[in-house]
Parts: C-alpha cells; structure tokens; sequence
C-alpha cells in the first residue's frame, strides 16, 4: 500500500510520537476549553494553525468528538478541508494511507469510491497531492483518540456541492452499515495587512471587532447548524477560510441526527502574538 507522507511534520506539529503525545497530554490537561458536553458526538469544527496557536483547541474538540473510554468508537472519521474557491473540484484520496507520528491512517475506499465518482472530485493520490494543512494538522489527534479507524479526507469548496458532500458521505456510510465521525477543518477572521483585510483598522480595537462580531457572526451560524450560513459569512465577510468544510460537517452532522451545537472555546493568535495580522480560532462539537 502507498503512503501519503506528511508535509508539516516537525514544523506546525512534532514529527515524534513521543513529542506529539506529550502535546496532546499537556493539551488535555488545560482547563479554558473544558466544555461539559454528557451527549455522544457525532463530529466537530476545529481550527488548523500551528500546533502551538490552535492545537489545544482542535485536540479538545477532537477529544469531545471520540467520548469517553466506553463510547462506541467508528469505523471511519471524515475530515473536510482544504483552501478551495467556489468553483473548484473537491478533492478526495480513494487509496493507500496518511502517515502520522503514531502510524498510518489507511484511507476508507469503499467510501471514497462512490463519492468520489458522484461529485466527479479530483484524485490525490499518495504521491500525487496538493499540500495544505488543514486536513494534515488534525490526522495524528485522529490517529491518537480514534486508533484503528480509517480515513476520508476530502477538500471540500464553499459551494451547494461541498455542502451536499456532507450527507452524501453521512448517507453512504450508513449505506454500508459504517459508524461515522466527521471532522470539519477551519480557521476564522485573517486579519491585517499581510491579508489585505482591515475593516477595523489596526491594535486591540481591531482584534475585538473580529473577535466580537466578524467571527461571532461566523460561530453564531456553526452553533445554529447552517450550512448554508456559514458559507454565505465566510464568502462576504472573510471569517472563515474553509467555509465549505465546516458547512460539509454541519450537513453530514445533522444528517447523523444531530440537533445540539456546542462551542468548546474560541482564541486567536493575537493573544499569542499580539500583531497587526492575527487569525482566529473556534471549536465546535455536535451531538445527538
């Protein structure tokens, strides 16, 4: 089998096991985005910076989204992602595997085929792949909490067919009497000069508006369970900069049954790195 090898190891995350657990460890034991969630998840929203700016909120949600040591764990976890305009092609790996500091996650091809062939997607494969990190930075918590499950990374644009590739994937799944969880991939605001954006010009004043109201607007549709919401925001409004992904895991979610949302926790990097250009950051977990 073909492995798919990592391009932000041992930069925006460890490249070890050893180093990445002990992350991870250290992640879990932070108490800012402990959220009491007592309802079994069936996915998440979570952000993909650096390890070190957003990996203790996407391991916390991740965390969340597998449960307690005595939930039933999937068969397979889908994770929505990539940096895509309206107009392109989903992506979509349907063989080999996605190595990861604790080992392979083996691609789930029985599902990738036939979404694949609806949505007419692009094919990566092992060797040949468009390198982003917002699918990669969340494959060694999945690897970490969900063990032995398979992968189903797709790319997923803001568009009525990135949203439709969530219950498309839901349905399959349940087609095929496969247990599915569903990871959304998203950062919020990117701010500042560097990105060409400020509307509210420049310092704290300007990292309160998007904390307050640009991305508020953004989580206020991923907690109402809009789809078509938080791709409409992340279109006109510049908060979130894979809006298909979290509206593909919003449908797919719902489609699982879910009707709850809970914020685990918003950041940003400017309270890291108090810049001009900063990124915000928010994690959401949906249940049953």
């Amino acid at each position: 089998m073909s492995v798919r090898k990592p391009v932000f190891a041992g930069t925006w995350y460890p490249s070890g096991a050893g180093e990445c657990e002990q992350l991870i460890n250290s992640f879990l034991k932070k108490t800012r985005f402990d959220a009491d969630i007592q309802d079994e998840a069936v996915g998440g929203i979570v952000p993909h910076a650096g390890w070190p700016f957003s990996g203790d909120l996407a391991c916390k949600v991740i965390s969340a989204v597998r449960g307690n040591k005595d939930s039933t764990q999937p068969d397979i976890v889908a994770v929505f992602g990539m940096h895509l305009p309206p107009g392109a092609q989903p992506h979509i790996m349907t063989r080999g595997s996605w190595q990861t500091p604790f080992g392979e996650l083996d691609i789930a091809e029985e599902l990738a085929e036939p979404i694949a062939s609806k949505y007419r997607c692009k094919i990566e494969t092992p060797e040949d792949f468009t390198p982003d990190n917002t699918i990669e930075l969340q494959l060694p918590f999945v690897k970490y909490f969900f063990g032995n499950a398979r992968l189903l990374p797709i790319g997923t644009p803001p568009s009525e067919t990135g949203i439709q590739l969530g219950p498309a994937v839901a349905e399959e799944a349940s087609k095929q009497g496969l247990k599915i969880k569903i990871i959304g991939s998203t950062d919020l605001t990117h701010y500042g000069p560097s990105f060409g954006f400020t509307p509210a010009g420049t310092g704290r004043e300007a990292f309160e508006w998007v904390k307050n109201k640009n991305d508020k607007q953004a989580i206020d549709r991923m907690l109402a369970m809009d789809p078509e919401g938080v791709v409409r925001e992340g279109l006109s409004n510049q908060n979130a900069c894979c809006a298909g992904a979290a509206a593909a895991a919003i449908a797919a979610a719902r489609d699982l049954g879910s009707q709850k949302a809970y914020l685990v926790g918003y950041s940003s990097s400017y309270e890291k790195n108090p810049d001009s250009t900063f990124v915000g950051y928010g994690g959401v977990v949906y249940t049953l």
